[in-house]
């Protein structure tokens, strides 16, 4: 698949995802992509003639300030949130990783299963801010909503899939979704990405490699069934202090399915 805007590896647009009532999600309203830091000129351009109004960082401080994102020359919400505190420590900013620090991680790497259900454990109202931009964004030519972390693929990755249930897209397409950014992050950026890793002295066992660029269908169809344990993703993004209300919630899903 080609990325949206060049540069990057993993964006695309979630419209044309099947819906279980009929129909499909609309295009231009749900964005995601990996960090924006290697968008070329080309892809600022391509930003700047998108729908896109708001854009969502769900990377840690350490991240944004390693490889600050390229941003179009036109006004553009950006939201920073961040979805790793308690859910994988250290594991977000390996490059603060003393050795010590890498032989603890090593010792206890969840599976990416585990991975996205601590997420979702601990972070409920970073996913429940992200829907709210989605269920609110103003109805103009830039009402779309970008999300990205570092891949596009984990934290993105749960965010998304998290909405398009919420909204009733088909389970199979969501996976399906998911799985789609292995294929994008083959190759060059997952080679350099292992690259980094391996001078950190991290050795490349199989849980590494699948924590940096892999996307196996069980991850996301593990993470769907601990959300259908919590009463369903709907019911998650209701949940807690910053959960959604129903009225936002029936917005959310006038914004995908119209």
């Amino acid at each position: 698949m080609t990325a949206l805007f060049d540069g990057t590896y993993n964006s695309r647009d979630t419209g044309a995802i099947p819906l279980r009532s009929g129909g499909q999600t609309r295009s231009g309203v749900l964005f995601r992509s990996d960090a924006l830091a290697t968008v070329t000129g080309t892809g600022l351009v391509e930003l700047d003639e998108s729908p896109i109004g708001t854009i969502v960082d769900l990377r840690t401080d350490t991240e944004r300030a390693t490889a600050p994102n390229r941003l179009p020359s036109r006004p553009v919400r950006t939201e920073l949130l961040s979805v790793m505190e308690g859910a994988a420590p250290g594991m977000a900013a390996p490059a603060e990783m003393t050795s010590e620090a890498v032989h603890a991680v090593l010792q206890e790497i969840p599976t990416l299963g585990d991975l996205y259900i601590r997420m979702l454990g601990t972070a409920a109202a970073s996913f429940a801010r992200v829907a709210r931009l989605v269920a609110t964004s103003a109805d103009s030519d830039k009402a779309g909503v970008l999300v990205h972390c570092t891949a596009g693929k984990d934290r993105t990755g749960v965010a998304v899939a998290l909405l398009l249930d919420a909204v009733g897209a088909q389970r199979d397409a969501i996976v399906a979704d998911y799985a789609a950014s292995e294929r994008n992050l083959a190759g060059e950026w997952a080679e350099r990405m292992l690259e980094g890793v391996a001078r950190m002295g991290v050795p490349m066992l199989p849980q590494i490699t699948a924590l940096v660029s892999a996307t196996p269908p069980d991850a996301m169809q593990t993470t769907l069934r601990w959300l259908d344990d919590q009463g369903g993703s709907a019911a998650y993004l209701r949940k807690g202090g910053g959960g959604l209300s129903d009225d936002e919630l029936g917005m959310l899903r006038e914004r995908f399915a119209g």
